[in-house]
């Protein structure tokens, strides 16, 4: 077990040793792992709440997720330690939180990916199903981006239409958005390419800087400072409408092509959890969104504000499910096979 997840199964024993010194009664039944984060919705939490991220350490998903848990500490007086469960596009970390207890005491930020994409990549034993969560808040988007080495000679995305030759596109992964992203905008656009699928946003974004891949669709916040520094040229963004830290970056649709694919993180909680544990989540992340350091970390990471209530994420996700699915369908599209 790494030392982090060590440091923190610690932190929780001791919680619970300190309480029962005190004379809480603790109850519980063989098997059944006693809870600290559960209780009423005006006791909630009475300890500490872990937030499982899918993701390594140091991307978008942690990042947001580590703010998203300073916000809640300070807002409802308890610790929520980030744990950090990578691998499958968070469908690793999506599964620990589908089995917990619906309580409190676990919860998530999730991809919009893993839900409205990935099936579509994994076989049907592997696919992570919204209905075994509830959706308790919209955090924000993170839009994807195809940059360029300037040295490729890519200006625009009519350059890579006129180009006599395969285009080498890197994408952070199978079942993700930024694998859609590009493989819709080579097919749309009847362009010859091959794509290559990387551990991530960083070697992905390493690839097209050290001129392994042609092009790569990498999300905004991980791709902006070299964009901004000119080592990397951007060539469309794939969100509904231009974004305010690239104002001068055309949609992919502004260029002729229907390519529409965002990713985006919301609040989750084990299926069935109280609606009074859920409300004090969501009052927690609201007050957190209201603070102008948390505005400030938005614009630092180059994210837009998404702060939908829970059933309004719930209806995005299968809105934009059936696109995604109506989208590879027309244009013969094989995610497992495509990078």
């Amino acid at each position: 077990m790494p030392a982090h997840d060590t440091f923190i199964r610690n932190r929780v024993r001791a919680g619970l040793a300190a309480t029962a010194a005190v004379g809480l009664v603790l109850t519980g039944c063989s098997g059944v792992q006693n809870s600290t984060g559960g209780g009423g919705g005006d006791s909630y939490p009475s300890g500490a709440v872990e937030m499982y991220v899918g993701a390594s350490a140091g991307g978008s998903s942690d990042l947001i997720s580590r703010a998203v848990s300073k916000g809640l500490s300070d807002n409802l007086g308890a610790s929520f330690p980030v744990i950090n469960r990578e691998g499958a596009n968070g469908a690793l970390a999506a599964a620990e939180v589908a089995k917990a207890e619906p309580n409190g005491s676990i919860i998530a930020i999730q991809n919009a990916s893993l839900f409205t994409i990935t099936p579509m990549a994994v076989s049907p034993d592997e696919v992570t199903n919204i209905d075994d969560f509830d959706v308790v808040q919209g955090v924000s988007r993170d839009d994807y981006v195809l940059v360029t080495n300037p040295a490729s000679g890519f200006r625009t995305l009519d350059d890579l239409k006129n180009a006599n030759r395969v285009v080498r596109y890197g994408t952070t992964g199978v079942g993700t958005g930024a694998q859609l992203s590009a493989a819709l905008l080579f097919k749309t656009s009847n362009v010859e390419s091959q794509a290559v699928p990387f551990d991530g946003g960083a070697p992905a974004l390493a690839a097209v800087l050290g001129n392994q891949v042609d092009v790569a669709s990498i999300q905004v916040g991980e791709a902006i400072e070299n964009i901004q520094s000119g080592k990397l040229t951007p060539l469309a963004v794939f969100g509904p409408s231009r974004i305010e830290y690239l104002p001068d970056v055309p949609t992919a649709k502004e260029q002729g092509l229907d390519v529409e694919v965002t990713q985006y993180r919301f609040m989750t909680v084990p299926k069935g959890t109280p609606q009074e544990i859920q409300d004090k989540i969501a009052e927690g992340m609201r007050a957190t969104f209201a603070t102008e350091s948390y505005k400030e970390f938005n614009k630092q990471n180059s994210l837009t504000p998404m702060e939908l209530s829970g059933d309004e994420v719930l209806a995005q996700l299968q809105s934009d499910k059936k696109r995604y699915e109506a989208l590879v369908k027309q244009y013969g599209i094989n995610l497992r096979d495509e990078g």
